[in-house]
């Protein structure tokens, strides 16, 4: 964290709500000190013109499997954590939550304790767990190992309910296929984050899981009940319910632009569309395949496939998803950078002044195509 005063002007400063252009915006001793227009800048300290730069706060990504060539599967470990929150801190990310994908029991529980160890070592960045699973159906199973799908049994729900207990933030996607409603009512109640996806439940159904206190939908379109003219699926639950917010992978591969447009028209408010990556353990590296369990998965051009040519998590960072909401979408910049910061850190209960630091700072390209920290890992 920088000591003193530092001023930066001559760009565009996203506070989490709002852009502001013609703005200079100044921290003392890494905390928010103010924001004024530029002519009204302080001149003591240091001055950085941003050249018609954005500056933003760090990305809060709910959905990363894996970076730095490694799988959180593979390798449920604190050592993997701190590779994988390592190698997204370079992409920009300031918050993140490791994301285990369908796996054995012992393996969910490792990955609990190798989460809970992370947060209880500092381990910069990590806001938590995702668990992905196992608690899925197995008719949208997607990319996932359906012999590992299973429905939710009281020892389960009793693990879940104590992890919740003992980390920041617990998020669990799962369908109602292999999960009651009480156990949701059960697990909201803990404190659990329940995310509704890889589900092929209708739309009566996804509501009712609402009610009991899901409030997220994981990767919107992807492995869920489509929307039809007579039956809405998951899909038009998460857009017609104020309730659910929705995450969404915008590589223009896992959603056409002009779906995420039309999504993003409809979604009823207060739930809001947030950006993730579903990163795998090429992000942040150049290589070209990796094994997830013993099954190849490829990438190319942008892509990460099984052999059989299912998709297999994403090939994205998101400056790259910013920039497609902004450029293909049609999204405007300001809600395209709070779907990458502000919506998802009010779903993991994070404050706009945990994120309004020096250290959580970020400045992106005018172009949209990079981004840097304005200080080392803090």
């Amino acid at each position: 964290m920088t000591s003193g005063s530092i001023t930066f002007r001559n760009g565009a400063l996203f506070d989490g709500r709002g852009l502001h252009f013609g703005h200079a915006i100044t921290f003392r001793d890494g905390r928010l000190a103010g924001m004024v227009p530029d002519e009204s800048a302080p001149k003591d300290g240091q001055v950085v013109d941003l050249n018609g730069d954005i500056l933003c706060p760090g990305f809060v990504d709910l959905q990363v499997n894996g970076g730095d060539g490694v799988m959180f599967n593979d390798d449920p470990s604190v050592d993997s954590i701190r590779r994988i929150a390592e190698a997204h801190r370079r992409l920009g990310v300031a918050s993140l939550l490791p994301t285990l994908i369908t796996d054995t029991p012992e393996k969910t529980q490792a990955a609990i304790e190798a989460a809970i160890q992370a947060v209880q070592a500092g381990v910069p960045g990590v806001a938590g767990l995702h668990l992905e699973g196992p608690h899925l159906s197995v008719a949208r199973k997607g990319a996932h190992d359906g012999a590992l799908i299973r429905p939710m049994e009281e020892a389960d729900l009793a693990a879940l309910i104590k992890a919740a207990g003992e980390l920041p933030c617990l998020m669990v996607t799962l369908a109602p296929e292999s999960v009651s409603e009480k156990q949701v009512l059960a697990l909201c109640e803990a404190g659990v984050l329940v995310s509704l996806g890889h589900s092929d439940a209708d739309f009566m159904i996804c509501q009712r899981y609402a009610t009991a206190g899901a409030r997220c939908v994981t990767h919107l379109f992807n492995a869920m009940s489509q929307m039809g003219n007579r039956e809405p699926g998951l899909v038009g639950a998460a857009l017609a319910n104020g309730g659910l917010s929705a995450g969404i992978i915008a590589d223009g591969i896992h959603v056409h632009p002009e779906v995420m447009r039309a999504a993003w028209a409809a979604k009823t408010a207060p739930g809001q569309i947030f950006l993730v990556s579903d990163a795998m353990a090429v992000a942040g590296t150049d290589q070209t395949a990796f094994e997830l369990e013993g099954r190849r998965i490829t990438r190319t051009d942008g892509r990460l496939t099984l052999e059989d040519g299912t998709l297999a998590g994403a090939d994205l960072d998101l400056t790259t998803a910013i920039c497609t909401l902004v450029t293909q979408v049609g999204v405007p910049l300001q809600d395209a950078l709070a779907a990458a910061t502000t919506y998802p850190a009010t779903l993991i209960g994070q404050t706009a002044a945990q994120q309004l630091r020096y250290d959580m700072m970020i400045r992106i390209s005018a172009s949209l195509d990079s981004c840097s920290w304005l200080t080392d890992l803090g």
